[in-house]
């Protein structure tokens, strides 16, 4: 019975609410999910999200800016959308979450050329500095389980050009966005090696706190369809096709 009536207020609310504002979707320069080509935002994420704007009949602007600018904006007031957000304890309560649309393996990585062997976490606190944006989850996790040895900087970019002119031993990224970091110093995945695959990280779209819950359940219902229908899949293939599809959620 509990279900039923709220089932019936979602309703309810749905027909009775207003004609809601255009959405601010913002998202960060990680070639494959996100970044600038020809002019226009483009990439994995960035077409799913399309594709809800479509089903979902909403209106929004998709905008690339710095990650640290757009978490704090997509905190501070409704109809902000932040994408692709790894969903976290430490993040749970300060956003409304659509997803996940992709899931990723994060892992250290060093040049192939120093032959390191990292076989556990605990090598990797003792490796000397290991370098990550401080704003990534990444970087909140290792810290709370006791890396001591973690150097924050601004960027990705920044990242990857301590390790590629040996200012660091290791850094930690994900599977997803690795070969895109990269190419941002001239580098390719096979100058890399990877080690200690430590974390599983799903990918959602992070809506404001005080967005609508009728348009949250409303773009999460769309993607549930595009589960159905194949057409997540689809995307899936084109732009990472060795990515396993991610679970559907409620």
């Amino acid at each position: 019975m509990k279900l039923v009536r709220w089932l019936s207020c979602v309703c309810l609310a749905m027909l009775c609410s207003p004609a809601l504002a255009e959405l601010q979707l913002l998202t960060e320069d990680t070639p494959p999910m996100s970044f600038m080509r020809d002019g226009e935002v483009s990439g994995f994420s960035v077409e799913v999200v399309r594709a809800l704007l479509a089903r979902t009949g909403d209106s929004g602007k998709i905008e690339l800016m710095p990650w640290t600018r757009a978490f704090y904006l997509a905190q501070q007031q409704a109809d902000i959308a932040l994408f692709s957000t790894v969903r976290t304890p430490e993040r749970e309560g300060k956003f409304l979450w659509v997803g996940p649309i992709v899931v990723g393996t994060t892992s250290f990585y060093s040049l192939r050329s120093r032959n390191l062997v990292i076989d556990d976490l605990q090598q990797a606190a003792a490796s000397g500095p290991l370098a990550l944006p401080k704003q990534w989850y990444t970087f909140e996790t290792l810290s709370a389980r006791g890396f001591d040895n973690l150097y924050g900087v601004s960027t990705p970019k920044q990242m990857m050009t301590m390790l590629k002119h040996g200012r660091v031993k290791l850094i930690a990224t994900e599977d997803l966005t690795l070969a895109g970091e990269l190419a941002t110093v001239d580098l390719k995945p096979q100058d890399v090696t990877a080690h200690v695959p430590f974390m599983r990280s799903a990918y959602y779209i992070a809506f404001s706190p005080q967005t609508s819950v009728v348009r949250v359940a409303r773009w999460q219902r769309a993607l549930r369809q595009m589960h159905e229908d194949g057409s997540l899949a689809a995307i899936l293939q084109r732009w990472l096709p060795h990515a396993p599809m991610p679970p559907v959620e409620p």
